[in-house]
Protein backbone atom coordinates (compact mmCIF):
# COMPACT_ATOMS: atom_id res chain seq x y z
CA UNK A 1 0.00 0.00 0.00
CA UNK A 2 1.24 3.36 -1.07
CA UNK A 3 1.13 6.95 -1.07
CA UNK A 4 2.82 9.92 -2.96
CA UNK A 5 0.83 12.72 -1.59
CA UNK A 6 0.73 14.24 1.78
CA UNK A 7 -2.18 12.27 3.67
CA UNK A 8 -2.87 15.04 6.14
CA UNK A 9 -6.62 16.23 4.87
CA UNK A 10 -9.86 14.57 3.34
CA UNK A 11 -9.76 16.69 0.06
CA UNK A 12 -8.00 16.51 -1.81
CA UNK A 13 -4.74 15.41 -0.60
CA UNK A 14 -4.81 13.08 2.08
CA UNK A 15 -8.00 10.85 0.34
CA UNK A 16 -6.65 10.65 -2.89
CA UNK A 17 -3.18 9.58 -1.33
CA UNK A 18 -5.22 6.70 0.44
CA UNK A 19 -6.70 5.83 -2.54
CA UNK A 20 -4.11 5.76 -4.46
CA UNK A 21 -2.10 3.98 -2.44
CA UNK A 22 -5.08 1.24 -1.72
CA UNK A 23 -5.91 1.39 -5.33
CA UNK A 24 -2.26 0.01 -5.79
CA UNK A 25 -2.31 -2.73 -2.71
CA UNK A 26 -5.70 -3.80 -4.41
CA UNK A 27 -4.73 -3.84 -7.95
CA UNK A 28 -1.29 -5.92 -6.96
CA UNK A 29 -1.61 -7.25 -3.97
CA UNK A 30 1.76 -8.67 -3.85
CA UNK A 31 5.57 -8.61 -2.84
CA UNK A 32 8.19 -9.14 -5.29
CA UNK A 33 9.10 -12.54 -3.81
CA UNK A 34 12.69 -12.88 -5.18
CA UNK A 35 13.05 -12.70 -8.61
CA UNK A 36 10.68 -15.99 -9.03
CA UNK A 37 7.42 -14.95 -7.94
CA UNK A 38 4.89 -11.51 -8.41
CA UNK A 39 1.62 -13.15 -8.08
CA UNK A 40 -1.37 -12.51 -5.71
CA UNK A 41 -4.13 -14.08 -3.93
CA UNK A 42 -7.07 -11.76 -3.14
CA UNK A 43 -9.21 -12.79 -0.55
CA UNK A 44 -12.69 -11.56 -0.62
CA UNK A 45 -15.79 -11.29 1.02
CA UNK A 46 -19.06 -12.94 2.60
CA UNK A 47 -22.93 -11.61 2.73
CA UNK A 48 -23.75 -9.43 5.59
CA UNK A 49 -23.73 -11.45 8.88
CA UNK A 50 -25.54 -10.51 11.96
CA UNK A 51 -26.75 -12.03 15.47
CA UNK A 52 -30.13 -13.83 14.47
CA UNK A 53 -33.17 -11.73 15.37
CA UNK A 54 -33.18 -10.92 19.34
CA UNK A 55 -29.43 -11.94 20.17
CA UNK A 56 -27.47 -9.86 21.22
CA UNK A 57 -23.87 -9.04 19.37
CA UNK A 58 -20.61 -9.33 21.45
CA UNK A 59 -16.91 -10.25 20.84
CA UNK A 60 -17.58 -14.13 21.76
CA UNK A 61 -20.50 -13.81 19.09
CA UNK A 62 -18.15 -13.09 16.60
CA UNK A 63 -15.49 -15.80 17.76
CA UNK A 64 -18.28 -18.40 17.09
CA UNK A 65 -19.89 -17.00 13.79
CA UNK A 66 -15.60 -17.05 12.68
CA UNK A 67 -15.02 -20.02 14.05
CA UNK A 68 -17.91 -22.19 12.26
CA UNK A 69 -17.20 -19.85 9.08
CA UNK A 70 -13.93 -21.80 9.36
CA UNK A 71 -15.47 -25.19 8.71
CA UNK A 72 -16.92 -24.33 6.20
CA UNK A 73 -15.20 -23.86 2.17
CA UNK A 74 -14.45 -20.12 1.16
CA UNK A 75 -16.85 -18.40 -0.65
CA UNK A 76 -15.10 -15.45 -3.30
CA UNK A 77 -17.17 -12.94 -3.59
CA UNK A 78 -14.67 -10.86 -5.67
CA UNK A 79 -15.81 -8.70 -8.33
CA UNK A 80 -19.78 -8.36 -6.84
CA UNK A 81 -20.02 -4.77 -8.20
CA UNK A 82 -21.66 -3.50 -11.37
CA UNK A 83 -19.16 -3.15 -14.18
CA UNK A 84 -19.68 0.56 -14.58
CA UNK A 85 -17.90 0.84 -11.07
CA UNK A 86 -15.09 -1.81 -11.61
CA UNK A 87 -14.74 -0.58 -15.51
CA UNK A 88 -13.81 3.39 -13.55
CA UNK A 89 -10.18 5.06 -14.09
CA UNK A 90 -8.76 6.28 -11.77
CA UNK A 91 -9.44 10.06 -12.25
CA UNK A 92 -13.12 9.08 -12.63
CA UNK A 93 -12.98 7.08 -9.31
CA UNK A 94 -11.87 10.35 -7.67
CA UNK A 95 -15.14 11.64 -8.63
CA UNK A 96 -16.90 9.52 -6.57
CA UNK A 97 -16.76 11.73 -2.58
CA UNK A 98 -18.56 10.57 0.47
CA UNK A 99 -21.36 13.97 1.74
CA UNK A 100 -20.16 14.91 5.24
CA UNK A 101 -23.80 15.59 6.03
CA UNK A 102 -24.01 11.78 5.47
CA UNK A 103 -21.61 11.12 7.93
CA UNK A 104 -22.34 8.39 10.74
CA UNK A 105 -23.11 10.09 14.16
CA UNK A 106 -23.41 12.99 12.39
CA UNK A 107 -25.83 14.49 14.75
CA UNK A 108 -24.99 12.46 17.65
CA UNK A 109 -22.91 13.31 21.29
CA UNK A 110 -19.97 11.70 19.71
CA UNK A 111 -16.34 12.38 19.55
CA UNK A 112 -16.24 10.09 16.80
CA UNK A 113 -17.80 9.76 13.26
CA UNK A 114 -17.32 7.48 10.48
CA UNK A 115 -17.71 8.14 6.88
CA UNK A 116 -17.25 5.96 4.11
CA UNK A 117 -15.56 5.18 0.93
CA UNK A 118 -17.31 3.77 -2.56
CA UNK A 119 -16.46 0.71 -4.45
CA UNK A 120 -15.12 1.19 -7.84
CA UNK A 121 -12.32 0.62 -9.68
CA UNK A 122 -10.05 -1.72 -7.98
CA UNK A 123 -12.01 -1.67 -4.88
CA UNK A 124 -14.37 -4.39 -6.24
CA UNK A 125 -14.90 -6.65 -3.53
CA UNK A 126 -17.62 -5.24 -0.97
CA UNK A 127 -17.40 -4.52 2.54
CA UNK A 128 -20.47 -4.37 4.99
CA UNK A 129 -21.00 -2.23 7.96
CA UNK A 130 -23.05 -2.87 11.03
CA UNK A 131 -23.38 -0.32 14.06
CA UNK A 132 -23.96 -1.86 17.77
CA UNK A 133 -26.13 0.15 20.08
CA UNK A 134 -27.17 -1.50 23.60
CA UNK A 135 -26.04 -4.49 22.70
CA UNK A 136 -28.07 -5.05 19.36
CA UNK A 137 -26.53 -4.49 15.89
CA UNK A 138 -27.92 -2.64 13.08
CA UNK A 139 -26.66 -2.73 9.32
CA UNK A 140 -25.37 0.61 7.79
CA UNK A 141 -27.28 0.59 4.31
CA UNK A 142 -25.64 2.06 1.25
CA UNK A 143 -27.29 4.37 -0.12
CA UNK A 144 -26.45 6.49 -3.25
CA UNK A 145 -27.38 9.57 -1.33
CA UNK A 146 -24.61 9.30 0.56
CA UNK A 147 -22.22 10.24 -2.36
CA UNK A 148 -21.57 13.05 -4.73
CA UNK A 149 -20.38 11.11 -8.09
CA UNK A 150 -19.14 14.05 -9.89
CA UNK A 151 -17.89 13.58 -13.05
CA UNK A 152 -17.52 10.00 -13.10
CA UNK A 153 -20.22 9.25 -15.57
CA UNK A 154 -22.04 6.55 -12.79
CA UNK A 155 -25.55 6.94 -12.42
CA UNK A 156 -25.73 6.54 -8.14
CA UNK A 157 -29.74 6.14 -8.14
CA UNK A 158 -29.71 2.74 -10.44
CA UNK A 159 -26.97 1.20 -8.60
CA UNK A 160 -28.22 -1.84 -6.06
CA UNK A 161 -29.52 -0.63 -3.04
CA UNK A 162 -27.41 -3.61 -1.18
CA UNK A 163 -23.88 -2.59 -3.09
CA UNK A 164 -21.74 -2.28 0.29
CA UNK A 165 -19.16 -0.24 0.82
CA UNK A 166 -14.99 -0.18 0.11
CA UNK A 167 -13.73 0.86 3.37
CA UNK A 168 -14.27 4.02 5.96
CA UNK A 169 -12.50 6.27 7.64
CA UNK A 170 -13.38 7.90 11.25
CA UNK A 171 -12.51 11.59 12.36
CA UNK A 172 -12.67 12.83 15.79
CA UNK A 173 -14.28 15.84 17.80
CA UNK A 174 -11.22 18.00 17.87
CA UNK A 175 -11.34 17.88 13.75
CA UNK A 176 -13.97 16.74 12.00
CA UNK A 177 -12.21 17.85 8.87
CA UNK A 178 -8.93 15.09 8.87
CA UNK A 179 -9.14 11.52 9.46
CA UNK A 180 -7.65 9.63 12.28
CA UNK A 181 -7.56 6.26 11.26
CA UNK A 182 -8.75 4.43 7.91
CA UNK A 183 -9.44 0.65 6.91
CA UNK A 184 -9.47 0.20 3.08
CA UNK A 185 -8.36 -2.92 1.18
CA UNK A 186 -7.64 -5.80 2.20
CA UNK A 187 -6.63 -6.12 5.90
CA UNK A 188 -5.16 -2.43 5.62
CA UNK A 189 -5.45 0.42 8.01
CA UNK A 190 -3.98 3.34 8.93
CA UNK A 191 -3.72 5.62 11.95
CA UNK A 192 -2.10 9.10 12.60
CA UNK A 193 -0.90 10.71 16.00
CA UNK A 194 -0.94 14.43 16.97
CA UNK A 195 0.83 15.16 13.60
CA UNK A 196 -2.34 14.29 11.82
CA UNK A 197 0.19 12.63 8.99
CA UNK A 198 -0.29 9.44 7.84
CA UNK A 199 2.90 6.83 6.84
CA UNK A 200 3.71 3.50 7.39
CA UNK A 201 0.33 0.89 7.30
CA UNK A 202 -0.86 -2.02 9.74
CA UNK A 203 -2.95 -4.98 8.37
CA UNK A 204 -5.11 -7.92 10.09
CA UNK A 205 -2.88 -10.66 9.12
CA UNK A 206 -0.45 -11.94 6.49
CA UNK A 207 0.27 -15.38 5.13
CA UNK A 208 3.22 -16.64 3.28
CA UNK A 209 5.04 -13.46 2.78
CA UNK A 210 8.46 -13.64 0.91
CA UNK A 211 7.96 -17.25 -0.06
CA UNK A 212 7.95 -18.87 -3.30
CA UNK A 213 4.35 -18.97 -3.62
CA UNK A 214 1.60 -16.64 -3.80
CA UNK A 215 1.37 -14.46 -0.63
CA UNK A 216 -2.13 -14.43 0.44
CA UNK A 217 -4.41 -11.26 1.79
CA UNK A 218 -7.32 -11.75 3.73
CA UNK A 219 -9.73 -9.26 4.06
CA UNK A 220 -11.74 -7.78 6.45
CA UNK A 221 -15.06 -8.78 4.99
CA UNK A 222 -17.43 -7.06 7.78
CA UNK A 223 -17.30 -4.14 10.30
CA UNK A 224 -19.21 -3.54 13.32
CA UNK A 225 -18.78 -0.27 15.19
CA UNK A 226 -19.69 0.37 18.76
CA UNK A 227 -21.62 3.79 19.23
CA UNK A 228 -19.40 5.69 21.98
CA UNK A 229 -21.20 6.90 24.95
CA UNK A 230 -21.34 10.40 25.26
CA UNK A 231 -17.91 12.12 26.75
CA UNK A 232 -15.93 8.90 25.35
CA UNK A 233 -13.03 9.30 24.18
CA UNK A 234 -12.75 5.99 22.94
CA UNK A 235 -14.37 3.92 20.03
CA UNK A 236 -14.69 0.36 19.71
CA UNK A 237 -14.42 -1.99 16.48
CA UNK A 238 -15.01 -5.24 15.54
CA UNK A 239 -14.20 -6.84 12.68
CA UNK A 240 -14.43 -10.33 10.96
CA UNK A 241 -11.75 -11.76 8.54
CA UNK A 242 -11.55 -14.34 6.09
CA UNK A 243 -9.59 -15.49 3.38
CA UNK A 244 -9.07 -19.03 1.80
CA UNK A 245 -6.66 -20.43 4.66
CA UNK A 246 -8.27 -18.33 7.94
CA UNK A 247 -10.88 -16.79 9.11
CA UNK A 248 -10.32 -14.31 12.38
CA UNK A 249 -12.20 -11.99 15.20
CA UNK A 250 -11.15 -9.14 15.64
CA UNK A 251 -11.48 -6.20 18.06
CA UNK A 252 -10.13 -2.70 18.23
CA UNK A 253 -10.23 -0.47 20.97
CA UNK A 254 -9.18 3.14 19.43
CA UNK A 255 -8.31 6.14 21.34
CA UNK A 256 -7.37 9.20 19.38
CA UNK A 257 -3.96 11.08 20.94
CA UNK A 258 -0.40 11.51 21.06
CA UNK A 259 0.16 8.70 20.51
CA UNK A 260 -2.73 7.22 19.07
CA UNK A 261 -3.22 3.64 20.76
CA UNK A 262 -5.43 0.53 19.70
CA UNK A 263 -6.14 -2.30 21.81
CA UNK A 264 -6.18 -5.10 19.01
CA UNK A 265 -7.42 -8.89 20.42
CA UNK A 266 -7.07 -11.37 17.87
CA UNK A 267 -8.76 -15.11 17.52
CA UNK A 268 -8.05 -16.68 14.76
CA UNK A 269 -9.53 -20.25 13.23
CA UNK A 270 -7.43 -21.65 10.17
CA UNK A 271 -9.18 -23.48 7.23
CA UNK A 272 -5.79 -24.88 6.28
CA UNK A 273 -2.44 -25.50 7.67
CA UNK A 274 -0.28 -21.84 7.33
CA UNK A 275 3.35 -22.02 6.67
CA UNK A 276 4.67 -18.64 7.32
CA UNK A 277 1.80 -16.83 9.60
CA UNK A 278 2.48 -13.20 10.14
CA UNK A 279 0.96 -12.08 13.22
CA UNK A 280 0.67 -8.00 13.83
CA UNK A 281 2.40 -7.42 10.51
CA UNK A 282 3.49 -3.67 9.50
CA UNK A 283 4.27 -2.31 5.91
CA UNK A 284 6.20 0.50 4.74
CA UNK A 285 8.84 2.03 2.59
CA UNK A 286 12.31 2.26 2.45
CA UNK A 287 14.07 4.06 -0.92
CA UNK A 288 17.21 6.32 -0.29
CA UNK A 289 18.53 7.11 3.15
CA UNK A 290 22.31 7.62 4.84
CA UNK A 291 23.09 4.15 4.86
CA UNK A 292 21.55 2.81 1.42
CA UNK A 293 21.96 5.76 -1.79
CA UNK A 294 21.51 2.77 -4.39
CA UNK A 295 18.86 4.41 -6.11
CA UNK A 296 20.05 7.96 -5.59
CA UNK A 297 19.11 9.19 -8.60
CA UNK A 298 16.60 11.25 -6.90
CA UNK A 299 17.13 14.95 -6.26
CA UNK A 300 15.35 14.65 -2.40
CA UNK A 301 18.90 13.08 -0.13
CA UNK A 302 16.13 11.02 1.95
CA UNK A 303 12.71 9.25 0.89
CA UNK A 304 11.72 6.70 3.71
CA UNK A 305 8.60 6.68 5.62
CA UNK A 306 10.36 4.72 8.39
CA UNK A 307 14.17 3.97 8.84
CA UNK A 308 14.36 1.17 10.87
CA UNK A 309 13.02 -1.96 13.06
CA UNK A 310 13.28 -1.51 16.72
CA UNK A 311 12.89 -4.18 18.86
CA UNK A 312 13.00 -4.69 22.53
CA UNK A 313 13.37 -8.49 23.09
CA UNK A 314 11.86 -11.12 26.12
CA UNK A 315 15.23 -10.89 27.89
CA UNK A 316 15.34 -7.15 27.72
CA UNK A 317 17.92 -6.66 25.26
CA UNK A 318 16.70 -3.41 22.86
CA UNK A 319 17.36 -3.85 18.98
CA UNK A 320 17.96 -1.50 16.71
CA UNK A 321 17.97 -2.70 12.44
CA UNK A 322 18.43 -0.04 10.04
CA UNK A 323 16.23 -0.34 7.04
CA UNK A 324 17.88 -0.91 3.31
CA UNK A 325 16.63 -1.11 0.13
CA UNK A 326 18.19 -4.24 -1.28
CA UNK A 327 19.48 -5.00 -4.88
CA UNK A 328 17.51 -8.35 -3.86
CA UNK A 329 15.08 -9.40 -1.71
CA UNK A 330 16.26 -9.87 1.96
CA UNK A 331 14.67 -11.80 4.58
CA UNK A 332 15.65 -12.14 8.42
CA UNK A 333 13.92 -13.98 11.15
CA UNK A 334 15.23 -12.33 15.01
CA UNK A 335 14.38 -15.30 17.19
CA UNK A 336 12.76 -14.83 20.53
CA UNK A 337 10.62 -16.09 23.36
CA UNK A 338 7.71 -13.87 24.31
CA UNK A 339 8.87 -10.15 22.87
CA UNK A 340 8.08 -7.14 25.12
CA UNK A 341 7.55 -4.99 21.54
CA UNK A 342 8.92 -4.58 17.87
CA UNK A 343 7.92 -1.64 15.47
CA UNK A 344 8.66 0.19 12.48
CA UNK A 345 9.97 3.32 13.49
CA UNK A 346 11.01 6.87 11.88
CA UNK A 347 13.71 8.54 13.93
CA UNK A 348 14.78 10.84 11.46
CA UNK A 349 12.46 13.81 12.28
CA UNK A 350 14.30 16.75 10.41
CA UNK A 351 13.02 18.63 7.97
CA UNK A 352 16.56 18.80 6.23
CA UNK A 353 16.87 15.62 5.76
CA UNK A 354 14.23 14.89 3.44
CA UNK A 355 14.04 18.65 2.09
CA UNK A 356 10.14 17.47 0.83
CA UNK A 357 7.36 19.94 1.30
CA UNK A 358 4.82 18.21 -0.07
CA UNK A 359 4.74 14.57 1.22
CA UNK A 360 6.61 15.40 4.51
CA UNK A 361 8.26 12.31 5.49
CA UNK A 362 10.09 13.49 8.84
CA UNK A 363 5.82 13.86 10.10
CA UNK A 364 5.63 9.77 9.41
CA UNK A 365 4.77 8.55 11.72
CA UNK A 366 6.02 5.35 14.49
CA UNK A 367 4.10 2.20 14.65
CA UNK A 368 5.13 0.43 17.98
CA UNK A 369 3.15 -3.38 18.68
CA UNK A 370 3.15 -3.90 22.48
CA UNK A 371 2.40 -7.67 22.99
CA UNK A 372 -0.48 -8.56 25.83
CA UNK A 373 0.01 -11.79 27.49
CA UNK A 374 2.36 -14.98 26.39
CA UNK A 375 3.30 -14.66 22.70
CA UNK A 376 5.69 -18.08 23.34
CA UNK A 377 8.47 -18.76 20.91
CA UNK A 378 8.45 -17.35 17.51
CA UNK A 379 10.35 -14.40 15.68
CA UNK A 380 10.28 -11.40 14.47
CA UNK A 381 10.16 -11.55 10.92
CA UNK A 382 11.76 -8.62 8.42
CA UNK A 383 11.27 -8.91 4.72
CA UNK A 384 13.20 -6.05 2.53
CA UNK A 385 12.01 -5.70 -1.13
CA UNK A 386 14.28 -3.67 -3.71
CA UNK A 387 12.53 -1.27 -4.83
CA UNK A 388 13.22 2.28 -7.62
CA UNK A 389 10.25 4.25 -6.49
CA UNK A 390 8.83 5.55 -3.61
CA UNK A 391 5.33 4.57 -4.45
CA UNK A 392 5.67 0.59 -3.33
CA UNK A 393 5.48 -0.40 -0.03
CA UNK A 394 8.74 -2.72 0.05
CA UNK A 395 9.12 -3.14 3.97
CA UNK A 396 7.16 -5.71 6.00
CA UNK A 397 7.55 -6.82 9.47
CA UNK A 398 5.64 -9.14 11.68
CA UNK A 399 5.54 -11.50 14.84
CA UNK A 400 5.61 -15.33 13.32
CA UNK A 401 5.08 -18.15 16.11
CA UNK A 402 7.47 -21.04 16.32
CA UNK A 403 4.21 -23.20 16.81
CA UNK A 404 2.98 -25.20 13.85
CA UNK A 405 -0.44 -23.78 12.27
CA UNK A 406 -3.27 -26.11 11.57
CA UNK A 407 -6.83 -26.43 11.33
CA UNK A 408 -9.01 -26.70 14.19
CA UNK A 409 -6.84 -24.24 16.10
CA UNK A 410 -7.90 -21.19 18.09
CA UNK A 411 -5.11 -18.83 18.46
CA UNK A 412 -5.28 -15.71 20.89
CA UNK A 413 -3.50 -12.74 20.41
CA UNK A 414 -3.55 -9.41 22.18
CA UNK A 415 -1.63 -6.41 21.21
CA UNK A 416 -1.68 -2.66 22.08
CA UNK A 417 -0.47 -0.51 18.88
CA UNK A 418 0.97 3.13 19.05
CA UNK A 419 1.23 5.31 16.02
CA UNK A 420 3.05 8.45 16.40
CA UNK A 421 6.27 11.15 16.85
CA UNK A 422 7.45 9.41 19.82
CA UNK A 423 8.41 6.43 20.83
CA UNK A 424 5.80 5.30 23.66
CA UNK A 425 8.25 3.38 25.72
CA UNK A 426 11.83 4.05 25.90
CA UNK A 427 15.03 2.12 27.00
CA UNK A 428 17.31 4.57 28.72
CA UNK A 429 20.18 3.98 27.14
CA UNK A 430 21.69 5.69 24.40
CA UNK A 431 19.64 5.44 20.71
CA UNK A 432 20.61 5.22 17.36
CA UNK A 433 19.67 8.32 15.48
CA UNK A 434 21.70 7.87 12.08
CA UNK A 435 23.92 5.01 10.18
CA UNK A 436 26.13 6.10 7.40
CA UNK A 437 28.11 3.75 5.28
CA UNK A 438 30.75 4.42 2.42
CA UNK A 439 34.30 3.34 1.28
CA UNK A 440 37.04 2.39 4.01
CA UNK A 441 40.33 3.24 4.50
CA UNK A 442 42.65 6.19 5.62
CA UNK A 443 42.15 9.97 3.96
CA UNK A 444 45.17 10.63 2.03
CA UNK A 445 46.43 7.03 1.72
CA UNK A 446 46.01 4.90 -1.37
CA UNK A 447 43.85 2.04 -0.69
CA UNK A 448 45.21 -1.67 -1.36
CA UNK A 449 41.99 -3.82 -0.93
CA UNK A 450 38.43 -3.52 -0.30
CA UNK A 451 36.70 -2.52 2.99
CA UNK A 452 33.30 -0.84 3.82
CA UNK A 453 33.26 1.92 6.37
CA UNK A 454 29.98 2.26 8.96
CA UNK A 455 29.96 4.98 11.03
CA UNK A 456 26.79 4.95 13.35
CA UNK A 457 25.87 8.40 15.71
CA UNK A 458 23.91 7.26 19.41
CA UNK A 459 22.17 9.46 21.07
CA UNK A 460 20.79 9.83 24.81
CA UNK A 461 20.61 11.34 27.95
CA UNK A 462 22.87 8.68 29.60
CA UNK A 463 26.25 10.28 27.96
CA UNK A 464 25.66 12.92 30.81
CA UNK A 465 26.38 10.79 33.20
CA UNK A 466 29.73 10.26 32.03
CA UNK A 467 33.12 10.95 34.16
CA UNK A 468 35.36 12.87 32.46
CA UNK A 469 37.77 9.78 32.84
CA UNK A 470 35.13 7.41 31.19
CA UNK A 471 36.22 5.10 28.59
CA UNK A 472 33.38 4.11 25.84
CA UNK A 473 34.28 2.04 23.01
CA UNK A 474 32.36 0.13 20.60
CA UNK A 475 31.92 -3.70 20.67
CA UNK A 476 31.67 -5.28 17.37
CA UNK A 477 30.64 -8.71 16.10
CA UNK A 478 30.74 -9.81 12.52
CA UNK A 479 30.07 -13.36 11.02
CA UNK A 480 32.50 -12.94 8.71
CA UNK A 481 35.41 -10.49 7.89
CA UNK A 482 38.05 -8.16 9.66
CA UNK A 483 36.95 -5.25 11.64
CA UNK A 484 39.93 -2.76 11.47
CA UNK A 485 40.23 1.17 12.59
CA UNK A 486 37.46 1.02 14.97
CA UNK A 487 36.77 4.51 17.08
CA UNK A 488 34.41 5.93 18.93
CA UNK A 489 34.36 9.64 19.60
CA UNK A 490 32.06 12.36 21.14
CA UNK A 491 29.88 13.98 18.66
CA UNK A 492 29.22 17.05 20.73
CA UNK A 493 27.20 18.47 18.34
CA UNK A 494 24.00 15.75 19.10
CA UNK A 495 25.18 15.59 22.48
CA UNK A 496 26.46 11.76 21.64
CA UNK A 497 28.86 9.27 20.70
CA UNK A 498 30.17 7.70 16.94
CA UNK A 499 31.35 4.52 16.94
CA UNK A 500 33.17 3.78 13.57
CA UNK A 501 35.10 0.94 11.72
CA UNK A 502 36.06 -0.63 8.64
CA UNK A 503 34.87 -3.84 7.71
CA UNK A 504 36.88 -5.80 4.77
CA UNK A 505 35.00 -8.78 3.37
CA UNK A 506 36.36 -12.22 2.39
CA UNK A 507 35.33 -13.28 -1.56
CA UNK A 508 31.96 -14.32 -1.04
CA UNK A 509 29.22 -12.43 -1.56
CA UNK A 510 27.16 -13.77 0.55
CA UNK A 511 26.09 -11.53 3.73
CA UNK A 512 27.85 -10.50 6.48
CA UNK A 513 25.74 -9.57 9.97
CA UNK A 514 26.80 -7.37 12.05
CA UNK A 515 26.20 -6.35 15.79
CA UNK A 516 27.59 -3.06 17.51
CA UNK A 517 26.66 -1.27 21.05
CA UNK A 518 28.55 0.87 23.14
CA UNK A 519 30.00 0.21 26.71
CA UNK A 520 31.30 2.50 29.21
CA UNK A 521 34.34 0.88 31.90
CA UNK A 522 32.59 -2.66 31.02
CA UNK A 523 29.28 -1.44 31.18
CA UNK A 524 26.86 -1.57 28.09
CA UNK A 525 25.43 2.47 28.19
CA UNK A 526 23.65 1.58 24.27
CA UNK A 527 20.93 -0.47 22.02
CA UNK A 528 22.25 -2.96 20.06
CA UNK A 529 22.63 -2.12 16.90
CA UNK A 530 22.04 -5.08 14.19
CA UNK A 531 23.30 -5.18 10.39
CA UNK A 532 22.98 -7.05 7.44
CA UNK A 533 25.67 -6.17 4.38
CA UNK A 534 25.94 -7.68 1.01
CA UNK A 535 29.43 -7.30 -0.16
CA UNK A 536 29.82 -6.51 -3.78
CA UNK A 537 31.83 -9.19 -6.06
CA UNK A 538 35.28 -9.23 -5.87
CA UNK A 539 35.41 -7.83 -9.57
CA UNK A 540 33.61 -5.19 -8.11
CA UNK A 541 35.31 -3.62 -5.64
CA UNK A 542 35.96 -0.62 -6.85
CA UNK A 543 39.30 1.10 -4.65
CA UNK A 544 38.45 4.92 -5.71
CA UNK A 545 41.74 5.47 -5.62
CA UNK A 546 43.18 9.18 -6.54
CA UNK A 547 45.59 9.68 -9.19
CA UNK A 548 48.15 11.66 -6.67
CA UNK A 549 48.38 8.93 -4.33
CA UNK A 550 51.27 6.45 -4.49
Amino acid sequence: MRRSLSFQTLEPQGLQALLKSSMRLVSRLALTVSALVSVTACAVTQPTVNPEKGEAFSYAWLKGHARSLSERPFVSHEGDVPSVLSDLDWDEYQQLHFKRDQSLWQKDDTAYRATFFHLGQGFITPVHINVVEDGKSTPVDYSSKMFDYGDSHVNGKSLPEDLGFAGFRMQYGTDWERDIVAFLGASYFRAVGAEMQYGLSARGLAIDTAMNKPEEFPVFTNFWFEKPKPNSDEVTIYALLDSDSVTGAYRFDIKAGEPLKMRVDVALYPRKEIERLGVAPLTSMYMIGENDRRTNYDWRPEIHDSDGLEMLTGNGEWIWRPLGNPEQLRFNAYMDNNPKGFGLMQRDRNFDHYLDDGVFYEKRPHLWIEPIGDWGKGSVQLVEIPTLDETFDNIVAYWNPAQEIVPGQELLYSYNMYWGSDAPVKSGKATVQSTYTGIGGVVGKKRDYYSKRFAIDFEGDIFQMLGQKAEVKPVIETSRGRVEITSARPQHHIGGYRAMFDLVPDDSVEPINIKVHLEANGQPISETWVYQWNPPAPDKRELHNAGHLK
